[in-house]
């Protein structure tokens, strides 16, 4: 169960005052809307692959990018390490990963994807620090990016910590637009927590009454990587370090390694020809809108294939209403000719 990160300022209390009036009913009719839908399939994990390899071990770099990889004593890479980055992964137990309500879709993983205390570079298999967290962490089952990323699909059951609140659980993506057909963005995870949050650079960002439960696409990716992580997060842009705000600003930001970058004319730029340089969990950009300029408009993660073969992603957006790997408003597929494959254009590794 996660400790709270930041510095909530208001009461709980003064909180739940704050959340009365219309919060409440959109809550009310949010839970009668999910009692509707199937509950999310769970995590299922092949005991008999334990994720332990055996023989010995041996290290190998590796470019495009540069990375650090250790393969096992037939030569099958365990674990890998982006030099720049702090997102490794590693070999485990297999598990399945499906959203029945959405989609046929099904994700067959035997990677684990897991945030390290510090950033990988050359050599650093021979440090202290990352002695003592492969050791922890290897053939471990406690929840990863992964899990983490999957406690927010429809019909995921509700988390709550020691004073109640609400940590995971089905999310959506934010309330309809007087139109009744847009939805509003700009809803981060505090938003999904109804909290206040003191970021480090001793900013404080307030949720909105009504967006309770509720988290676009970058806001998810936070929520998912910073929040339940612990990867360090901005208040905006252009304030604090860490993972910045909007998708824009995690695409061109600072942090971690572009693993596809952006090419082309501006303000479309251009589709990547070749993505078989992803690793699952690599946060994904997407150029959408043509009213934003040049500014990427989409976020999703990176998961890998699916059953059929297809590179798949999940990500929080309005036409499902929330965290999904389905079909709704086009297939979560990097690959082919579809909505998203067309949109795609950059990816990072945190």
């Amino acid at each position: 169960m996660p400790k709270r990160k930041g510095r909530p300022v208001v009461h709980a209390a003064t909180v739940l005052a704050l959340l009365a009036g219309s919060a409440y009913f959109t809550y009310e009719l949010r839970k009668d809307e999910q009692a509707k839908v199937p509950a999310a399939q769970t995590i299922t994990e092949n005991l008999n692959n334990s994720g332990k390899s055996t023989g010995k071990q041996t290290w190998e770099r590796l470019n495009n990018p540069a990375r650090s990889v250790l393969r096992d004593g037939k030569g099958a890479v365990i674990a890998t390490f982006t030099d720049g980055a702090r997102t490794a992964t590693l070999k485990g137990p297999t598990r399945t990963f499906a959203e029945p309500a959405t989609t046929n879709t099904k994700v067959v993983t035997d990677d684990w994807v897991r945030l390290m205390p510090e950033t990988w570079t050359n050599g650093s298999e021979k440090q202290q620090w990352f002695k003592d967290w492969f050791k922890q962490y290897y053939g471990s089952e406690e929840d990863d990016i992964f899990a983490f990323a999957f406690q927010y699909i429809q019909g995921a059951p509700a988390k709550k910590d020691d004073q109640g609140l609400q940590y995971a659980g089905h999310a959506y993506y934010g309330p309809l637009k007087p139109d009744g057909v847009d939805r509003y963005e700009q809803t981060d995870f505090y938003d999904y927590l109804g909290i206040p949050y003191t970021f480090r650079d001793g900013s404080t960002m307030y949720p909105h009454s009504d967006r309770l439960h509720s988290v676009d696409c970058s806001g998810y990716l936070r929520l998912v990587y910073g929040y339940r992580a612990r990867y360090p997060l901005m208040s905006a842009n252009d304030k604090g370090d860490g993972l910045p705000r909007t998708a824009d600003g995690m695409a061109r930001g600072k942090e971690g390694v572009d693993v596809i970058k952006l090419q082309g004319p501006s303000p479309w730029y251009e589709q990547p020809k070749n993505i078989d340089v992803l690793q699952p969990g690599d946060l994904l950009f997407f150029k959408m809108d043509h009213r934003t300029g040049n500014h990427m408009d989409h976020s999703a993660i990176y998961l890998g294939p699916d059953t059929e073969g297809h590179k798949v992603f999940i990500s929080s957006r309005k036409e499902q209403n929330g965290p999904t790997i389905g079909d709704g408003g086009g297939v979560s597929r990097l690959d082919g000719n579809g909505f998203y494959a067309k949109l795609f254009r950059s990816a990072k590794r945190l």
